[in-house]
């Protein structure tokens, strides 16, 4: 069929569908792409699919030819049934119960007489269980063909299997949070349309085909459960997760790792309904049959029973049932126009309060698919600003996407996961990961996607009282360990026989609590900081007790510096210390930021008078022989100096304490040790931390390190691309994925442009690139409570506005 008589034959479909000509007659080559990813083939692997989400409800879409795969995730479904629930399923689970702190005492004693072995072998007993896991829900599945036999998905259209397809083409549009996928065959074209809505709550598909499709839609999980027909034209797939998960890195096989009880666990239920604009829909068992439809909107939503971290999801859960039956009823009755111009409405009054100008790209590299471009920016001095402005805008696209349901942030992988035993039990690591996801929220003009991290904060202050008395003998305050997850488990991890070196660390609610005097900085809303003192206060009364005095200074002991060891002069690797920088370094920004809000809320005397005092009293920083500033206590040598943790730098970045000329400069020369080879997320800490240094060519090059394209996981050719870095998607790679590296760029960005302290000041482009010379850039916050547009040519503002961000 030539091309005329196709557009002809388009146009009059269109006239049926709604569609405009243009759009219909328009080649595969995109316009208009500065805040889109593209592809011209469908995704294969994990790392190339489209992700969409709500905040509660996630989708990745794959976007095959002959079979689309929808993978689909519930952010509040997990393994576990609540940390307050007894535990009976794991050796170890119960230690430190009714220690009291009785250990703390003996290992101080092991490290005052320098035996670091028998400081890392009483560790042990000073360990708890494991978290849970983040789980998947599962993969709605569309077959197109004859009655939807025809089997498929993830193809590459460009292989001879393919050879009736023609301008293939997959979207992600970050400005609609919008997905679609269209392509010609002899028939005619194909289109699909998909976007996650708030507002209603539900998954919406929208299927269009010029020729009439037939198609069989299907669900499917990998946890127990049941699918059926309801109805005329719906889908019901009824379910549960374990009751308790072991972490995959324990490698003990899913058999040994995943426990599973059909009276205990998460529940949940997922809801599909078709509705056709012409054809027919048949329930065939466990799926439904599209007959010669030329639209159809597919509406999916789900709810669990999980009910709070304090309740047992299995005998006091939510109403999942009934809310899954008055989300859809409410959503079918709505047009699909209705269901999409909603949830436009929400999204962009998020998305649309920040806007980035770096430049215009050369239009021969914007006509390549995103993956292509961002192989050619790694593998050349090519520059590519709209690539740069497109992965800013991203992070703030996925913290939308995967931060709004109250009380559960986004975990190691935002909201997207289709593994029972995923990488690390996708839970929330807190020595850096979760707090490097909210980086960019309060700057990036997202303050009520931080809500959801600090509401979580209340419920881990609660868990995280006794493991402060039974592990640590601290009578005041709390505290939290390496990990938590949904049922904000605070005991440190380990159960009895993992490395110190992570599983030991006492520091994560303290810093986490910081996020609190920050949301204050930059809303100025003393009702939210009135709200949330008591946590923060908490979080610091457990600092201040758990000092202990050496030589007339305060330090930590026991204390670890985050997944890091070093040399004792006998050249023993040791993990356990007293008096890492690491920990000094947020109990100065924890304690420091309480006296703030006390202070700024006009109570708590006493304490802040207690809490100067001690604060005068901590070690200092230390700057070692060669230059750096030391992470250990005494100047010993690190077995790995390249290490992608830099916990002992936090007073630089995110934190404030180190303002000394000379201590950054030690902070400089530590980065400098440290080098350029690392994981992701932690190139994206490092892009902050050279910014907050006033380097901006050193930043940007780490820019461009963290924008180093990394070859999906599975993917094994001879060409494959390994190490930290971008996935073609644009997800972070550690490897494997981890959200915090996308966030910790946008926050790296915004940190090169503007920077503001808590007396209200601002700092305009302290670490502007050259290849950022001139741009543009609007609506980044201040923690003044200011909201800041600006414009510079040749590295010099021309232009800048600033208004009160809450409108006072």
């Amino acid at each position: 069929m030539n091309k005329t008589i196709l557009c002809l034959r388009r146009c009059l479909w269109t006239a049926v569908v709604g569609l405009g000509c243009l759009s219909a007659c328009r080649e595969s080559a995109p316009a208009g792409t500065a805040l889109k990813l593209w592809y011209d083939r469908p995704a294969t692997y994990f790392e190339e699919a489209l992700p969409l989400g709500n905040g509660r409800l996630g989708a990745l879409v794959y976007g095959g030819v002959d079979e689309e795969r929808i993978s689909l995730n519930d952010i509040t479904l997990w393994t576990g049934e609540g940390e307050t629930i007894p535990k009976d399923y794991e050796t170890g689970s119960q230690l430190g119960k009714s220690d009291d702190g009785a250990w703390i005492p003996v290992i101080r004693e092991a490290l005052d007489a320098e035996d670091y072995r028998l400081a890392d072998e009483l560790q042990h007993h000073v360990q708890g269980h494991f978290s849970e896991s983040y789980q998947p829900l599962g993969t709605l599945l569309i077959t197109f063909g004859n009655e939807g036999t025809t089997a498929g998905g993830g193809q590459d259209v460009r292989e001879a299997e393919y050879p009736s397809v023609t301008g293939y083409y997959r979207e992600l549009d970050i400005a609609e949070a919008t997905a679609s996928v269209r392509f010609d065959r002899p028939d005619g074209r194909h289109e699909r349309d998909y976007f996650v809505s708030a507002p209603d709550s539900v998954f919406v598909v929208r299927l269009r085909d010029e020729a009439g499709l037939n198609a069989r839609v299907r669900l499917e999980s990998l946890l127990p459960s049941e699918v059926h027909t309801v109805g005329d034209a719906g889908l019901e797939m009824c379910g549960y997760a374990a009751y308790h998960s072991l972490p995959n890195y324990l490698r003990l096989g899913e058999e040994n790792s995943v426990f599973y009880d059909p009276s205990r666990g998460i529940r949940f239920r997922t809801l599909l309904q078709a509705i056709p604009q012409d054809g027919e829909v048949v329930c065939d068992g466990e799926s439904l049959l599209l007959r010669g439809c030329h639209e159809v909107v597919l509406l999916l939503t789900n709810a669990t029973s999980f009910n709070g971290p304090f309740r047992n999801p299995a005998t006091d859960g939510s109403d999942y049932i009934g809310e899954t039956e008055r989300i859809m009823s409410k959503a079918v009755s709505r047009p699909y126009t209705a269901l999409r111009k909603a949830h436009r409405a929400d999204y962009t009054s998020f998305f649309d309060r920040v806007s980035l100008d770096l430049g215009r790209t050369d239009p021969a590299i914007t006509s390549l698919p995103t993956d292509v471009q961002l192989k050619r920016y790694a593998d050349s001095s090519d520059v590519n600003p709209e690539l740069e402005a497109l992965y800013f805008q991203y992070g703030r696209y996925l913290l939308i996407a995967s931060s709004r349901t109250p009380g559960v942030p986004a975990n190691l992988q935002g909201l997207w996961n289709e593994k029972v035993l995923p990488p690390w039990s996708c839970n929330y690591t807190v020595n850096i990961n979760l707090e490097e996801n909210y980086w960019p929220a309060e700057a990036g003009a997202l303050p009520e996607m931080h809500e959801v991290l600090l509401a979580f904060l209340h419920n881990l202050s609660v868990n995280g009282v006794e493991p402060t008395r039974n592990f640590y003998g601290v009578e005041r305050g709390w505290s939290s360990g390496h990990n938590t997850d949904i049922w904000a488990m605070a005991t440190p991890v380990g159960a009895g026989n993992s490395d110190p070196r992570w599983a030991n660390w006492t520091m994560g609610g303290a810093w986490l609590s910081t996020h609190i005097w920050e949301h204050y900085l930059f809303t100025r809303d003393r009702t939210a900081l009135e709200r949330d003192y008591p946590v923060l206060k908490g979080a610091a009364e457990f600092c201040i007790d758990w000092l202990t005095e050496k030589d007339g200074e305060l330090i930590t002991s026991p204390s670890t510096s985050p997944e890091n060891s070093f040399y004792t002069p006998d050249r023993y690797e040791a993990r356990t210390l007293y008096g890492a920088t690491a920990d000094l370094a947020i109990i100065r920004e924890c304690v420091g930021d309480a006296v703030s809000a006390a202070e700024t809320l006009g109570v708590d005397a006493e304490f802040i008078a207690g809490a100067r005092d001690k604060l005068a009293r901590l070690r200092p920083y230390h700057i070692g022989r060669d230059g750096a500033l030391m992470e250990w206590y005494h100047d010993w040598p690190d077995p790995e100096p390249t290490h992608r943790h830099q916990s002992h730098l936090i007073g630089l970045y995110p934190g404030f304490s180190i303002q000394d000329p000379e201590l950054m400069e030690a902070c400089a020369k530590t980065l400098e040790i440290k080098g350029f080879e690392t994981t992701g997320w932690s190139c994206g800490w490092r892009i902050n931390l050279y910014a907050r240094l006033g380097d901006g060519e050193t930043a940007y090059r780490m820019f461009r390190r963290l924008l180093r394209y990394v070859s999906p996981d599975p993917y094994r050719g001879p060409d494959a691309r390994r190490g930290g870095g971008t996935y073609p998607n644009l997800w972070d790679a550690h490897s494997p994925f981890q959200i915090d590296g996308n966030f910790g760029g946008t926050a790296g960005v915004m940190e090169m442009l503007l920077q503001s302290t808590a007396d209200g000041s601002i700092k305009t482009l302290p670490a502007l690139p050259q290849a950022w010379a001139s741009g543009r850039v609007s609506g980044l916050r201040t923690r003044g409570g200011q909201t800041v547009d600006m414009r510079w040519k040749d590295g010099q503002v021309v232009s800048l506005k600033r208004r009160p961000t809450s409108g006072k």
